[in-house]
């Protein structure tokens, strides 16, 4: 805490040599359990948020509006979260990993077309998701009476 008080405070004399992230990084001495329940704060905010923007998506007029702010501030959540986990430093760092670059760039840059194709794609695998779990026993129970009628 000492650490957090000196960086807000200014009075952290060696810090000529790091940039604001790693200042931010040794500043912050959170224990396990406190970035834990920060982790899943952030998560459930994430997926509250993100549930909420597909559901206001059928509202008309205002809907698609309200869904982008939702949507977004959801993923913003959700992708703060892990910085409880292994602090924001290394988060980033491992975020540019060759491995990792094309996908940062995409979620960075934002690419239209691509971001709108995957909203789509995700909206309608949750509502076929949501259909198929609640119509399910009704659509076997069509089948196997038609089946049945196509058998006699």
């Amino acid at each position: 805490m000492d650490k957090l008080r000196a960086v807000l405070g200014g009075r952290d004399g060696n810090n000529d040599n790091r940039n604001v992230l790693q200042a931010a990084n040794e500043a912050s001495t959170l224990g396990w359990g406190t970035r834990l329940k920060g982790f899943l704060v952030f998560v459930v905010i994430g997926v509250v948020c993100t549930i909420l923007g597909v559901c206001c998506l059928f509202i008309p007029k205002v809907g698609l509006i309200l869904f982008i702010v939702f949507y977004t501030l959801g993923n913003i959540c959700s992708l703060a979260s892990t910085m409880f986990l292994m602090g924001p430093l290394k988060q980033l760092k491992r975020m540019c990993d060759k491995t990792r670059a094309f996908a940062t760039i995409v979620m960075i840059w934002k690419i239209f077309a691509l971001t709108l194709l995957f909203v789509i794609l995700q909206v309608l695998a949750f509502a076929c998701h949501t259909l198929f779990a609640l119509t399910r026993d009704a659509v076997l129970k069509f089948f196997s009476m038609m089946c049945n009628m196509c058998v006699k």
